[in-house]
């Protein structure tokens, strides 16, 4: 007889969750387990040793100095209390045994569980320049700390380099020059975001930080960045030097899987999970190592995505998924933000960078505009520029497949 995998997958008082990684995703499932009924034991397994908080606020109200960091801390005392979850912070995972659902920690404990969940994201990629130790990245809390003193220790009006104009170079180059620095991004692409978004509305966006004040350089190939007294020099590949008094590296993020390799799970380019986030009956992944299965406007799609809101999203759907059996059965529409030169951008869908783009409202002159991507003549994507609430009222295009013409048709920016 079949077995019904659903039914041997729904949470009992007896099962033990075994969460790894205390991020905001990890932290999301804790109390969307507990808000679907799961009454059973839960452990929540962190690296870092902060508890659970949220990260995009890192590089807009915290480095801003508009909230102090303990202001995106997501599981309060209260919350980890109520949630009675046993959380764990310090440790680090080195390995799985996936016939026993152990997890094996750098200290040289482990932590067995029914139900396992992989939830250790991503990390900030380092290039290997000479002065790698001193160069900063903002990915984490402690980052923030580091960066915040190294801002005190040099004086105001300061050269600061950023190495990569995407979105985490965009904004960190914005709230230092609104403190007082002078942020020189340095892109290696021919302009910002092109790979993301692709060339027609990079070229748009392009204008942003000569708009804002902000120096921006495009076509920087950097061959090494070398201290120099209490500076720096970034060293670009036809020779010519540029001084710095700090440097700040935004190229990326790598997904946290080498503790997997030995696991036996499928890694390609992050867990690969299938529609419901399970890797196998009992072991999940969820949030930004997932390569997950996704339903779309387009079909189904293999796909990993660094985005706020997919973790939040899968956390919600696998709660659900562990405690009734029932899948979402809904699309998940990606949505993302970034603040950056003084302006909003907002993306709705998960367009590639060589989908038909175009811009329905506004223009790159006025500072705002709503652009619609479309692959096969369907509406794959939604990008606004300081237009919230023409997203929003573009968002059901995405709920289901929407043709462009019927989008240009309905027209619902122009109320």
């Amino acid at each position: 007889m079949a077995r019904d995998v659903r039914a041997l997958s729904v949470l009992q008082s007896s099962d033990h969750v075994v969460i790894v990684g205390a991020g905001f995703g990890g932290w999301r499932l804790v109390e969307a387990l507990r808000r679907e009924g799961y009454d059973g034991a839960l452990t929540l397994l962190g690296e870092e040793r902060h508890a659970p908080y949220d990260r995009p606020p890192l590089s807009k109200q915290v480095l801003s100095l508009k909230w102090d960091v303990e202001k995106a801390t997501l599981a309060t005392s209260e919350r980890i209390t109520a949630a009675n979850v046993d959380l764990r912070l310090g440790v680090r995972a080195v390995g799985l045994d996936i016939e026993s659902r152990t997890v094996h920690l750098e200290d040289g404990s482990s932590v067995t569980g029914t139900h396992i969940v992989i939830a250790t994201g991503t990390r900030a990629r380092r290039l290997p320049y000479s002065a790698d130790e001193s160069i900063l990245a903002l990915r984490n809390r402690d980052d923030e700390v580091r960066l915040r003193d190294e801002l005190e220790r040099i004086d105001p009006g300061s050269v600061v380099a950023i190495i990569g104009g995407g979105f985490i170079g965009a904004e960190v180059a914005t709230q230092l020059q609104g403190r007082g620095f002078a942020p020189l991004v340095l892109e290696v692409a021919t302009r910002p975001l092109i790979g993301v978004v692709g060339a027609k509305v990079s070229a748009w966006l392009e204008r942003l930080a000569g708009d804002a004040g902000v120096e921006l350089r495009s076509s920087q190939h950097i061959a090494d960045v070398l201290r120099d007294g209490e500076g720096f020099s970034v060293v670009l590949e036809d020779g010519t030097a540029l001084s710095a008094a700090m440097v700040i590296l935004g190229v990326g993020a790598v997904v946290n899987v080498e503790w997997l390799e030995e696991s036996g799970l499928v890694i390609d380019n992050g867990v690969v999970v299938d529609e419901n986030l399970l890797a196998t009956e009992r072991i999940a992944a969820i949030g930004d190592v997932a390569r997950f299965g996704w339903p779309n406007v387009m079909g189904d799609d293999l796909v990993r995505i660094e985005h706020w809101e997919v973790a939040n999203m899968h956390a919600h759907h696998l709660a659900h998924f562990w405690t009734t059996g029932e899948s979402a059965g809904e699309y998940l529409v990606p949505y993302f933000w970034s603040d950056q030169y003084g302006k909003k951008i907002q993306m709705l869908g998960h367009p590639q960078p060589d989908d038909d783009v175009v811009r329905v409202h506004g223009s790159p002159e006025e500072g705002k505009w709503i652009a619609l991507f479309s692959r096969g003549g369907v509406v794959t994507g939604i990008l606004t520029l300081a237009q919230p609430r023409a997203l929003m009222l573009s968002k059901h295009f995405l709920d289901r497949p929407t043709t462009l013409v019927h989008a240009l048709e309905e027209a619902p920016w122009a109320n």
